[in-house]
């Protein structure tokens, strides 16, 4: 069965980044007095970023009463004020090596392009637009964690994707990433390929645990991977 969709996370699986998104949700959190080492912070990345400001703070908040929705929504606030700050302002914006290329391939081979990520629709929207890729028609699909009821590991994003597109089976979908959540994310969805990519802050070793299908090095392997 031919792949139809392959959904590909932002943040270290298609766009450069230095641990920039790690640094803005830590300067958020510190804003409001929770200095949080990077090391804490980077598994959590992929997540739904309300989701991962709350386990953050039941981590290093020793009041619950203090854990309040208008506090997460604060710090979200906070850190999607940086994030859109950056993405539209920060030089090196760019993506990672061979990803415009591989999308292009894609499309080539009558292959649909989606884009997903933890992040809420406006900052994945500020990327998109920086790097102009629906000017350039690589991508067919762009949904943030703030579209569907709940954010990754659950599999809604794909999900809405494949509705969008008219796909009704998840063995026609490939799901790439560079985190945990996104593994999980592929897998809950049922996705034929699980594809994890050692560009972001996870290590192939690391990446192993969680089962993905296939660990690649360099997104173009993807190609390789969905025609075998």
């Amino acid at each position: 069965m031919s792949i139809k969709l392959v959904v590909f996370d932002i943040a270290g699986t298609t766009v450069k980044d230095d641990h920039n998104v790690s640094k803005a949700f830590q300067a958020a959190l510190k804003k409001y007095n929770y200095e949080i080492p990077l090391e804490m912070i980077n598994p959590l990345m992929g997540y739904e970023k309300n989701q991962a400001i709350t386990q953050m703070l039941h981590l290093h908040e020793p009041d619950e009463s203090k854990i309040t929705p208008e506090l997460v929504n604060e710090i979200h606030r906070e850190f999607v004020k940086q994030m859109i700050w950056f993405y539209r302002n920060e030089p090196g914006i760019e993506p990672l090596p061979n990803v415009e290329e591989t999308f292009a391939e894609l499309h080539d081979q009558g292959v649909l392009v989606g884009v997903n990520t933890g992040f809420s629709k406006d900052i994945a929207e500020t990327v998109v637009d920086r790097l102009q890729w629906r000017e350039k028609g690589l991508i067919d699909y762009l949904v943030g964690s703030d579209e569907v009821e709940l954010g990754r590991p659950h599999p809604f994003m794909i999900q809405k994707m494949m509705y969008e597109a008219g796909i009704t089976d998840p063995l026609e979908v490939a799901k790439v990433g560079d985190t945990e959540v996104d593994m999980r994310e592929g897998l809950n969805a049922g996705c034929k390929y699980v594809i994890g990519v050692t560009t972001g802050i996870f290590t192939g070793e690391e990446l192993e645990e969680y089962q993905p299908t296939h660990i690649i090095d360099d997104i173009a392997e993807v190609i390789d991977i969905i025609n075998q």
